[in-house]
C-alpha cells in the first residue's frame, strides 16, 4: 500500500514544481495556444497561453511510478507497465499533433489519416501485448471477454478483442480531447476517475482470487492479474493531474493540449481494460461520454435536418453561449462528473456483493 501513497505524492510534487518550469520554457520558445475563430469570443484572451502541458504530467507519472518501485523495492508488473505504455504512446501522438499546430499556426495539426494511424499503431500494440505474458496463474493483463464489474459472457477471441480495445482507446482519447475546452475541466474530471480506479485497484487486490484461501467468500473474488499495481499507476496519474490542475485551473497558465488529452484518454481505457471494468468506464467517465455524445448529436442533427440542437458543440460551449461564466460551467460539470464517479463506485461495490 505504501507504493500507492508514494506514487501519488511524488506525482503531485513533481507537477507542482515542474509545471511552472515547463511554462517558462514553452513561453520562451513561443509555443502558445492557437485559438479558432469560430469558438466563443471570450476565448480570444487565451491565445498565446503555453500549450503541450501534458508533457508535465506524463513525465511526472512515469517518474512517480518508477520512484515508488525503487523506494519500496517492489518490482513493476506487466499490467502497470502496459497501461503506462498506452498512456505515453498516445501522449506522443498528441505531442506530434500539438507541435505541428504550433509550428504551422493552424488549428489542425497532424492530418486525420496520420493521427489515426498513430493511434492505431499504439492501440494495436497494447491489445496484442495485453493478451500475452500470462503470470503463474495463467492470467494475462486483459481478457477477451466483456466486463462490467468482472468478466462475463463468452470469449470472443483476440481479433474482436483488439477491435473492442481500439474502440475504447479512441473513444476515451477523443472524449477527453473534446472535454478539454475550458480551463481545468478535463484535468479535474480525470482526477476523479483516477481516484476511483485507485480505490478499485485496492479493493480488487484485497478480494483477489490469488488470495482465495484467505477470503471469507472466494466465489466473489476478482480475476485481475495485477490489481495493486494498477492502483499504483492510477494514484500516480491522480497525483500528477492534481498538481497540474493548480496551474491549469482558471485562469489557466498552461493548457494540456492533445499531448495531455490523448494520453489521459489512453490511460483511462487501459485501466478499464486491465481491471476488467470496461463497461463501467462509461459511467465512471460519464462527463466525457456526455460531451462526446453532444458532438455526435450535433453533427447527426445538422447532417440529417440542417438544424443544430445546441448553440455550439461540445456541450460546455453551448452553456458558455447561453451566458454561463467559464468557471460556473467547469464547477457544475465537475459536480456532474463527481456524481458519475459516486454512482459508478456504488455499482462496482453492489456488483461485487451480488456476485
Amino acid at each position: 500500500m505504501r507504493q500507492i501513497l508514494f506514487s501519488g505524492a511524488i506525482g503531485l510534487f513533481l507537477t507542482l514544481i515542474g509545471t511552472p518550469l515547463l511554462i517558462k520554457l514553452l513561453a520562451r520558445k513561443g509555443y502558445g495556444q492557437y485559438i479558432r475563430d469560430d469558438g466563443p469570443r471570450t476565448h480570444g484572451s487565451k491565445k498565446g497561453t503555453p500549450t503541450m502541458g501534458g508533457i508535465s504530467f506524463i513525465l511526472a507519472t512515469l517518474i512517480a511510478y518508477a520512484l515508488a518501485k525503487v523506494i519500496t523495492g517492489k518490482p513493476p508488473s506487466f499490467s502497470g507497465v502496459l497501461v503506462l505504455f498506452l498512456f505515453a504512446g498516445m501522449g506522443l501522438v498528441g505531442f506530434l499533433d500539438d507541435y505541428i499546430k504550433i509550428v504551422k499556426q493552424r488549428s489542425l495539426g497532424l492530418r486525420a489519416k496520420a493521427k489515426m494511424a498513430g493511434q492505431l499503431i499504439v492501440g494495436i500494440a497494447f491489445a496484442v501485448l495485453a493478451l500475452n505474458f500470462a503470470d503463474a496463474r495463467q492470467q494475462t493483463p486483459a481478457s477477451d471477454r466483456l466486463s462490467f464489474v468482472q468478466d462475463f459472457g463468452w470469449s470472443f477471441g483476440p481479433v474482436i478483442f483488439a477491435i473492442w480495445a481500439l474502440f475504447m482507446i479512441l473513444a476515451m482519447s477523443n472524449g477527453v480531447n473534446l472535454t478539454d475546452g475550458l480551463d481545468g475541466l478535463a484535468t479535474g474530471a480525470s482526477v476523479m476517475v483516477f481516484g476511483a480506479y485507485t480505490f478499485i485497484g485496492v479493493w480488487q487486490y484485497q478480494e483477489s482470487c490469488a488470495n482465495a484461501q484467505t477470503l471469507t467468500n472466494p466465489a466473489s473474488c476478482f480475476e485481475v492479474r495485477d490489481p495493486l499495481d494498477l492502483a499504483v499507476v492510477a494514484s500516480a496519474l491522480m497525483g500528477a493531474c492534481f498538481g497540474f490542475l493548480w496551474w491549469n485551473t482558471s485562469p489557466a497558465k498552461i493548457f494540456m493540449g492533445d499531448t495531455g488529452s490523448l494520453a489521459l484518454g489512453g490511460a483511462l481505457a487501459g485501466l478499464a481494460i486491465c481491471s476488467r471494468t470496461e463497461l463501467l468506464l462509461a459511467l465512471l467517465g460519464g462527463l466525457f461520454v456526455l460531451i462526446t455524445m453532444s458532438v455526435v448529436i450535433q453533427v447527426g442533427s445538422f447532417r440529417t435536418t440542417g438544424r443544430r440542437v445546441f448553440r455550439m458543440a461540445p456541450l460546455q460551449h453551448h452553456f458558455e453561449l447561453k451566458g454561463w461564466s467559464e468557471v460556473l460551467v467547469v464547477v457544475r460539470f465537475w459536480i456532474i462528473q463527481g456524481m458519475c464517479v459516486i454512482v459508478g463506485l456504488g455499482l462496482f461495490y453492489a456488483g461485487w456483493r451480488a456476485s
